[in-house]
C-alpha cells in the first residue's frame, strides 16, 4: 500500500489564525488639540476551511502538506483604520471525505458534494479599538482589546467512496470478474488471494438510459474486523453504500455458512452496516446444472433476494441488475433517509503509520500565542461594552501607552 497513489486516511495539524489586536491610539493633528481615541480595529484571523472537489478521487496531495496554517489577523491603525484579515486555508477534499479529532476520535463533519465548504476552524475575532470605548465619563480609554487566540486541532481524514453498490466477499469470490463484466472498469483479475489492492468504482448501464456505480473492495476473510487481511481499512468505503451484494462462489463448501461470517464481520466494524438492503450472488455459476441449483437453493438464507450468476458466461446478470435497481430504489430503505452515522475512530479503525506519524513544529513563540488569554475566555457577552462604567479590571482590558503621543 505505501507505493500506491490511492490514499484515502491522512492526518494532518491544522491551526487557524488568531485575531488581530486592537488599536489604542489617539488622534493628533494641527489645530486639534484634543483628537481623542481613534484607534481601529484588528482583523480576523484566517480560516481553515474544507472544500469538496468531485476531480479528487484521492487524498494523496495531504499526504505531503502535514501542516496547513490560517494567516493571523492585522492589528488596528491610527485613524480607526482596520487591521488586515489573515489569509484562510481551504483544503480541497474528494467528495466523500469524512474528518475526525485525532485526540478523541470523535467525528467532527464530512463533505459530500461538489463545491460544499465546510469552516473547520474558525479564525480568532479581531480586538475592538480604542475608539469602542469612548463614553461621556471616559473620554480617553487607554485600552484596546486583543484578538482572539487561535484554534488548533489534529485531525484524521478518512475517504469514504460515494457509490449505490457495494461488492462484499471472500477472496477469489469473483467481485473483480463481475465489476469488469458489468461495467467499463478494469480491475486487475488473477488466481491468487488480495489481487485488489484498492476500490475500484464502475458504472454499470440499466435500461432506460439508467445506470448506478457499483465499488468493489479488497476480499474480506474471518477476522477482518479485528485487523486481519487488508477488509479492515477498506471497509469503510462500504459504509455509504446502499446496497450490500455478498458474493459467494458456487464451489464453497458451505454458502450460507459463508454469508453469515461475511455479515458478522460487517457487523463488528459497523452494526449500522446491518440496516441496508443486502443482495447475494452466487458466483461461478457455469459450474453448476440445474439439478445442483435445486439442491443449493433450500440451503441458502431466505431473508434477501439470491441470484446465480457467472460473469464468464453472463448467465443471470440481467436479473442480478433488476435486484439491485430494486434495492436501491426501495422507498422504505432509500440512502437518502437513512443517514449514516459515522462511527468514531477507535484502536480498531485507526492506521497506524498514520496514528504514529509525528509533527516536527516549531515551538510557539510569546508573540504567537498569549498565554493570558484563549478561545474560551470570550463569550458573546465579552464582546459588548456598556458606557465605560465598568472598571478595566472588569473589562479584562489591556493597559498600555503605545500609539499615545
Amino acid at each position: 500500500m505505501a507505493d500506491s497513489n490511492f490514499i484515502d486516511y491522512v492526518k494532518v495539524l491544522c491551526r487557524s489564525g488568531k485575531g488581530g489586536a486592537g488599536s489604542r491610539h489617539f488622534h493628533r493633528a494641527k489645530y486639534v488639540p484634543k483628537g481623542g481615541p481613534d484607534g481601529g480595529d484588528g482583523g480576523r484571523g484566517g480560516h481553515v476551511i474544507l472544500r469538496g472537489n468531485k476531480n479528487m478521487w484521492t487524498l494523496l496531495p495531504l499526504r505531503y502538506r502535514r501542516h496547513i496554517f490560517a494567516g493571523n489577523g492585522q492589528s488596528g491603525g491610527a485613524g480607526r483604520s482596520f487591521g488586515k484579515d489573515g489569509e484562510d486555508q481551504i483544503i480541497e477534499v474528494p467528495c466523500g471525505t469524512v474528518v475526525f479529532d485525532a485526540e478523541t476520535g470523535e467525528y467532527l463533519c464530512e463533505v459530500t458534494d461538489d463545491g460544499q465548504e465546510v469552516k473547520l476552524l474558525r479564525g480568532g475575532k479581531g480586538g475592538l479599538g480604542n475608539w469602542h470605548f469612548k463614553s461621556a465619563t471616559n473620554r480617553t480609554p487607554r485600552y484596546a482589546q486583543p484578538g482572539q487566540p487561535a484554534i488548533e486541532k489534529t485531525i484524521i481524514m478518512e475517504l469514504k467512496l460515494l457509490a449505490d453498490v457495494g461488492l462484499v466477499g471472500f477472496p477469489n469470490a469473483g467481485k473483480s470478474t463481475l465489476l469488469s463484466a458489468v461495467s467499463a472498469a478494469r480491475p486487475k483479475i488473477a488466481d491468487y488471494p488480495f489481487t485488489t489492492m484498492e476500490p475500484q468504482l464502475g458504472i454499470v448501464e440499466y435500461r432506460g438510459n439508467r445506470s448506478f456505480v457499483m465499488a468493489d473492495i479488497p476480499g474480506i476473510i474471518e477476522g477482518a474486523s479485528d485487523g486481519r487481511g487488508l477488509g479492515l481499512r477498506f471497509l469503510r468505503h462500504i459504509e455509504r453504500n446502499a446496497v450490500l451484494l455478498f458474493m459467494v462462489p458456487a464451489d464453497a463448501d458451505d454458502i450460507k455458512a459463508q454469508y453469515e461470517i461475511l455479515l458478522e464481520e460487517l457487523r463488528r466494524f459497523n452494526p449500522q452496516l446491518m440496516n441496508k438492503q443486502r443482495v447475494l450472488a452466487i458466483s461461478k455459476s457455469d459450474m453448476l446444472d440445474d439439478e445442483l441449483k435445486d439442491e443449493i437453493r433450500p440451503t441458502l438464507p431466505d431473508d434477501l433476494p439470491t441470484v446465480f450468476i457467472s460473469a464468464v458466461t453472463g448467465e443471470g446478470l440481467t436479473e442480478l441488475k433488476d435486484a439491485l435497481w430494486k434495492a436501491i430504489n426501495d422507498d422504505a430503505n432509500r440512502i437518502e433517509e437513512v443517514p449514516i452515522t459515522h462511527r468514531p475512530l477507535d484502536g480498531h479503525h485507526r492506521v497506524r503509520e498514520e496514528d504514529e506519524f509525528i509533527f516536527d513544529t516549531a515551538p510557539r513563540s510569546e508573540d504567537e500565542y498569549d498565554d493570558d488569554f484563549d478561545e474560551n475566555d470570550f463569550d458573546e457577552g465579552d464582546w459588548d461594552v456598556d458606557d465605560g462604567d465598568q472598571s478595566l479590571e472588569d473589562l479584562g482590558w489591556e493597559y498600555g501607552d503605545d500609539n499615545i503621543d
